[in-house]
């Protein structure tokens, strides 16, 4: 096959991300990366050193989307970090198979490192600082990162909360009214709900 004349680095990403887009992460590998730019596998050793390096470059198109650039400052700042957690959630979940490695790569990118950047700024502004910051930084990551997985790889409309609710009642009563009550729950109400729950914390 032809070298493909200025392969750079977001043409090769777009290529391998429409691979994940489309076939899902498993699908990923030099080989079709290879094959969706119409070159061969070796050439792309050119470019990348391997899958891992391919994977990050992925995460950094992903990521680089994440408009980082800090809210207006007439609000509060948990309103401001609110504003930052929907843009991070915005921008992985255009791309549901990939989330698994925007999240094991995220702290390897540029962009989720200027979104961390941010927030830690934001945080300064309310008054964390020293240790407290890094339990809240860290607190933060966690809830976005699981919040993501669980709307992506168990959404309350799906058959686990299905089978919750299939429990036997007298067994597990609170259990299976909350899942019979997840029905009635949006992806966007979960997930803002349980941010404010720990920004509501943070700001004690």
């Amino acid at each position: 096959m032809p070298r493909p004349r200025s392969l750079t680095p977001d043409r090769l990403a777009a290529a391998a991300l429409r691979v994940v887009d489309r076939d899902g992460l498993s699908a990923l590998s030099m080989r079709t990366a290879a094959k969706e730019l119409g070159m061969s596998p070796m050439a792309l050793y050119r470019y990348v050193a391997d899958r891992d390096e391919l994977e990050r470059l992925v995460v950094d198109r992903i990521l680089d989307a994440v408009d980082t650039t800090p809210p207006p400052g007439g609000a509060p700042w948990p309103e401001r970090i609110e504003a930052m957690a929907v843009r991070l959630r915005d921008a992985v979940a255009r791309h549901p198979e990939a989330v698994p490695l925007a999240l094991a790569h995220r702290h390897r990118a540029a962009g989720g490192l200027r979104w961390s950047e941010t927030v830690l700024a934001l945080l300064t502004e309310g008054g964390i600082e020293g240790p407290r910051r890094v339990v809240a930084l860290r607190a933060l990551h966690a809830y976005v990162s699981g919040a993501i997985q669980l709307e992506h790889r168990g959404p309350l409309d799906g058959p686990g909360t299905e089978a919750i609710a299939a429990l036997p009642g007298d067994r597990y009563p609170l259990l299976t009214a909350t899942a019979r009550d997840a029905g009635g729950v949006t992806a966007d109400e979960e997930f803002l709900g349980g941010l404010r729950v720990l920004l509501r914390g943070l700001d004690h």
